[in-house]
């Protein structure tokens, strides 16, 4: 334990949030692995579960085994533990937990608080995690006993009810996408209450904590005089965009594919759910190996895109998506600084260089991704089915077109390593290698360079 100890505090804040995650994974693993946690006669591999600890923890919901039929009810509470840890957070729950044994958080745990929600400063980090954990939970809360009351009346059992409700609501808010049916929620395509209350448990969770706090402010009128933020304004317009246009692409793709025969309402309420799952959750109404070609690439690249910052999901993350977008519309070529404004506000230049920063390491993690698993199962699996288990694993996202369970024990490990980098977040991951430099004390001359 002093070793342990002793790297913890060496370890940069951001090597520390990839740590404290790495034990987490660890732990669940342990769980996953107490007697009692499978259905009696299921043996489950290794690898298997930890793909399934990796996949609770980065809340992805992609799995190799069917979570119905391999585990049991305590089972469930296990993951539905695994999920509020990876949803919330690592170091959310850790805080929770120093606060209810009335253990001192110091500056240490404070720059982590702070860095696993991406806030700028420690002031009032402890009182942010405690309104996070309180707004998740009540969510949670809301929509499982709404759940619970309708799955009833087909169900009929009040355990089963109460268990299926409770899985759905935290497996949408947290946006883990796992299921306890075997079949996501394609059982309920055509019913439209469940599928409005998933839609909105889904935006709650991956629009950003940020977010349904200002809101909330708001509402109450807590602050006088009170302004929206920036990142709530690009981050709420962006993800509202994206889940229209996400949606129309869909319907318009489709309309003579899986679509077509269908009513307006079937298809639009098909299109609108698979678009707001793309955010990072996971769960189905129908089956995405139908789909076309054209729609997973689609879809794919809504999920490389993801939820936004401070949120239960992956993904480049909605925010980097709308600075690159505008400062492709602000970019003059022969202006000598071209800044990015948005609601009457400039961008600072620092956040525009993380967002081609991260733009650019997805896209080669990706690649290399989709390389490595060409590589091991390009005989067997078509290239698009091999790019959309990429993207949602790297978006955290959990949609799979059938293949997660065939895949080798390379292409699972590959797909681990883009769950956690998506969960963990890619600033995190960056200056966890390039490390906090220190800016230059000088400048060499400057000199200019062809592009394009």
């Amino acid at each position: 334990m002093s070793i342990v100890n002793q790297l913890f505090r060496k370890a940069s804040p951001q090597q520390g949030i990839v740590l404290y995650y790495l034990v987490a994974i660890i732990v669940a693993f342990l769980l996953l692995n107490i007697p009692g946690v499978h259905k009696p006669g299921v043996k489950v591999a290794p690898i298997d579960t930890l793909f399934v600890a990796v996949s609770g923890v980065s809340v992805t919901g992609l799995t190799p085994v069917n979570i119905s039929e391999t585990y049991s009810t305590f089972g469930y509470i296990i993951i539905l533990l695994i999920l509020n840890i990876g949803g919330i957070g690592v170091m959310a729950i850790g805080t929770l937990l120093w606060v209810v044994l009335g253990k001192h958080i110091g500056i240490r745990e404070r720059q982590l608080i702070m860095l696993d929600n991406n806030k700028e400063s420690m002031s009032g980090t402890v009182k942010l995690i405690i309104d996070i954990v309180r707004a998740m939970l009540l969510i949670e809360a809301v929509g499982a006993i709404l759940l619970s009351f309708y799955f009833y009346r087909d169900i009929h059992d009040i355990k089963e009810s109460i268990i299926q409700g409770i899985f759905v609501s935290v497996s949408a808010t947290t946006n883990g996408g796992l299921d306890i049916t075997g079949e996501s929620l394609i059982p309920y395509a055509t019913d439209y209450f469940v599928q409005t209350i998933i839609i909105f448990l889904i935006i709650l969770g991956s629009i950003g904590f940020p977010v349904l706090l200002e809101v909330k402010a708001y509402i109450t009128n807590r602050i006088p005089n009170f302004r929206f933020t920036l990142f709530t304004k690009i981050t709420t317009v962006t993800y509202l965009a994206i889940l229209i246009v996400g949606m129309i692409g869909i319907l318009l793709i489709e309309s003579h594919g899986v679509l077509k025969g269908h009513s307006w309402h079937e298809s639009f309420f098909y299109a609108l759910f698979q678009s707001s799952t793309t955010r990072s959750a996971g769960l189905q109404t129908i089956d995405v190996s139908q789909f076309s070609d054209a729609t997973n690439l689609f879809m794919g690249g809504l999920m490389f895109i993801g939820s936004s910052p401070s949120s239960v999901g992956g993904g480049i993350r909605t925010t980097t998506f709308a600075i690159l977008i505008l400062f492709l519309i602000n970019y003059k070529p022969n202006a000598e600084k071209s800044g990015v404004k948005a609601f009457n506000r400039e961008i600072h230049s620092q956040d525009i260089q993380r967002s081609f920063a991260v733009f650019a390491i997805a896209i080669f993690l990706t690649f290399l991704g989709m390389f490595i698993m060409l590589l091991v199962e390009g005989r067997q699996f078509n290239i698009i089915h091999i790019y959309f288990e990429i993207m949602s694993a790297f978006g955290t996202c959990g949609l799979s077109t059938g293949i997660t369970g065939d895949l080798s024990g390379v292409s699972k490990v590959v797909l681990m390593c883009l769950m956690f980098i998506g969960r963990v977040g890619l600033i995190s991951f960056i200056i966890m290698f390039s490390g906090n430099r220190e800016p230059a004390k000088f400048h060499f001359p400057k000199e200019r360079v062809q592009i394009g």
